[in-house]
């Protein structure tokens, strides 16, 4: 049995397809089990390197906030999506740090999935809540710097970091 929590999830990420419904059915009936989805409109995605995003998750898991957002994963593709209320006047810099809104597509699975190479490593809670942007640029400073002290041994360079730009203006230094 589907709990209704489920049932939230489904209905509020599916509303953000051109056809609800048909979106609905390719979760449940399709080859893939994903299916595209627009951003810009109910969120954007913040797409980062598996490992930086992993060590970024773990941190936000780890401070005093409420559950995250919804956190995509695909291990086929090495990335990690954040998914961040939408912002048309924002941007993030970084290296291999791709930011999709307004115009750009996600391939979503159905909430209920937890498994396989595309996956929620934090699903959907059905009311809408987001990943904060400041949080979120907090948790990847200190992923990039955990990294940079697993490799090499040094602190991270400002080069390697994301750095959110826009309608919120403070970069970490």
């Amino acid at each position: 049995m589907r709990s209704a929590s489920q049932h939230q999830a489904v209905e509020w990420l599916a509303a953000a397809a051109v056809d609800p419904r048909a979106c609905k059915r390719e979760w449940e009936h399709g080859p893939s089990g994903a299916v595209l989805l627009p951003a810009g409109r109910f969120w954007d995605v913040l797409s980062v390197p598996e490992e930086i995003g992993l060590l970024a998750l773990d941190a936000l898991l780890r401070l005093p906030l409420p559950m995250p957002g919804p956190t995509l994963a695909d291990f086929g593709a090495h990335r990690v999506g954040f998914f961040l209320p939408p912002d048309p006047e924002s941007y993030w810099v970084g290296q291999d740090i791709h930011y999709s809104g307004k115009g750009a597509w996600i391939a979503a699975p159905s909430p209920r999935r937890t498994s396989g190479t595309l996956r929620w490593l934090i699903p959907p809670d059905g009311h809408g809540t987001l990943h904060l942007p400041t949080a979120l640029e907090v948790a990847l400073h200190q992923a990039v710097g955990m990294l940079a002290d697993l490799v090499n041994g040094e602190p991270a360079r400002s080069g390697g970091r994301a750095t959110r730009s826009g309608s919120h203006p403070g970069h970490l230094g």
